[in-house]
């Protein structure tokens, strides 16, 4: 059996599968406080509880475990904030997606970034895969906030024509430089004027009542 099928197979079952999981939301953790150059085996040996063999048993190399973390980072924050954008009808329904984004990082002070945002930092200009990787999650995201757009469109608070595609992006960009600032700033004050700015013009597309 080759290597990528016995690692398939030991995947396919219920045991494997949590062991695979474990490794990978431990290398998430390390990879958002220490970079991925900063995760090291032994360090992500210890974190999980595995063995280096198992570490290298379900991942190719360094780069199949980075792309991993990439995939582990996206679900969460989709998880987290694909139901409040789903449920978008109102402006304040907007501004409430705005004060969880505003929350979460005032409650770390700035620190830590957007784990997606200090990959795409770290990897994208020197590793291809993962700058793709990274692009679909960013493009995953813009999807959900554009999503959460057109059903205030088809909610009637937004005109017909409201440019959802543009509007995510921009609140999308919104959150990525805020968290930047904020990251080296120790203050959300930034990521608060760049949400602030975005939401204004969007109001500013308001179905007039």
């Amino acid at each position: 059996m080759s290597t990528q099928a016995a690692r398939q197979d030991t995947v396919s079952t219920r045991k494997g599968r949590a062991t695979r999981e474990r490794i990978v939301a431990a290398a998430a953790d390390l990879m958002y406080r220490h970079g991925v150059a900063g995760t090291s085996t032994p360090a992500l040996r210890d974190a999980a509880g595995v063995s280096s063999s198992q570490i290298y048993h379900y991942f190719e190399d360094k780069d199949d475990l980075t792309r991993s973390v990439i995939a582990f980072q996206t679900e969460a924050i989709l998880a987290h904030q694909a139901p409040l954008l789903a449920r978008l009808d109102s402006l304040d329904a907007l501004r409430a997606w705005r004060d969880v984004v505003v929350d979460a990082a005032r409650q770390q002070h700035g620190a830590g970034g957007c784990p997606l945002g200090s990959l795409s930092s770290e990897l994208s200009d020197h590793n291809p895969q993962a700058r793709e990787a990274l692009a679909a999650s960013f493009t995953a995201w813009a999807t959900a906030i554009r999503e959460g757009l057109l059903g205030m469109i088809a909610h009637g608070t937004l005109r017909p024509r409201t440019d959802s595609d543009r509007l995510a992006l921009a609140l999308l960009a919104a959150v990525q430089g805020g968290l930047v600032l904020a990251q080296a700033q120790r203050t959300t004050e930034a990521l608060e004027a760049a949400l602030d700015t975005v939401i204004a013009h969007i109001q500013e597309q308001a179905t007039p009542r």
